[in-house]
């Protein structure tokens, strides 16, 4: 009986070597034509997703290179340097349960970057840590490198409060998104609009309806239901965060109604020119 069962088996693994042999043949054998190439095709990645690791350098490294998190891109402080952790045709877990006018899940569809500074430290309370101006000309240069390889457009480049604003704050209030804006890598609301829109909401606000409605409009994902409930507060306050720091408590007011206002409207997002004024940037499609 063992003999019977040992030579059987002998035959099986003979056949499956056989076959495994034979599909090895038929791959070295196969030829790709590759002299046609579709027009209609464009980079895997789409959105440039900026965070900061709310711990220093080393126990970021560890925690990036082996714990279950990751992300393309590491920027140290001290010295700051540019470190790269995930090949860019690999996806990194770096986005999470996220969402952006109408992309979910954007680990698929993104570039991740981590910026070595403490944040609040995890304490609501605590005030956030500055960035070194050597570590966001870092920031510059690699947003600026992967925004032409890749095509991104400069209205995706987000941060991490900006796609889970319910639970993220990161890069948060210190971080210089208007640096980025001078630099002409990512839209800006239209100074003058803006300015003549807030003396019109400084009369009259709009309802909490119309906030959630420019919010979504605009990218985040908010409940349409009138009220001010966590999610649109979370929402507004990822918002100021990004384009009035100086006050980001989720509050409606005058200078966020006129923000979101020139946001959301055609011709409201402006761009910075190689010749140092502002330009209007196509609407986002």
């Amino acid at each position: 009986m063992i003999f019977f069962v040992a030579s059987a088996y002998r035959k099986f693994r003979g056949l499956v070597l056989l076959g495994a042999a034979a599909m090895l043949g038929c791959t070295a054998q196969m030829k790709i034509d590759t002299r046609y190439h579709a027009v209609s095709q464009d980079s895997r990645v789409q959105f440039i997703v900026l965070h900061y690791t709310e711990i220093d350098f080393a126990r970021s490294l560890h925690r990036l290179t082996q714990e279950e998190v990751s992300s393309h891109y590491l920027i140290n402080d001290q010295p700051p340097t540019i470190y790269r952790l995930v090949d860019e045709n690999q996806r990194a877990w770096h986005a999470g349960l996220s969402y952006w006018r109408g992309y979910s899940h954007l680990n698929s569809s993104s570039i991740g970057i981590e910026i070595v500074n403490a944040g609040n430290g995890g304490d609501p309370s605590a005030a956030y840590a500055e960035y070194p101006k050597q570590q966001i000309a870092r920031v510059i240069e690699l947003v600026r490198d992967v925004e032409r390889r890749h095509g991104v457009r400069p209205d995706r480049v987000l941060g991490h409060s900006d796609i889970q604003p319910l639970t993220k704050q990161d890069p948060g209030p210190r971080f210089p998104w208007y640096e980025l804006a001078l630099a002409g890598l990512i839209v800006w609301p239209d100074p003058e609009a803006v300015a003549a829109a807030r003396v019109r909401y400084e009369q009259e606000l709009p309802a909490v309806a119309w906030f959630q409605q420019r919010l979504k409009a605009h990218g985040f994902d908010v409940p349409q239901q009138g009220r001010l409930d966590d999610a649109t507060r979370a929402s507004l306050g990822a918002f100021q965060m990004k384009y009035r720091p100086a006050r980001y408590d989720g509050v409606p007011d005058a200078e966020t109604a006129a923000l979101l206002e020139v946001c959301t409207r055609p011709g409201g997002w402006a761009l910075k020119g190689a010749d140092g004024r502002w330009h209007p940037y196509q609407a986002l499609q």
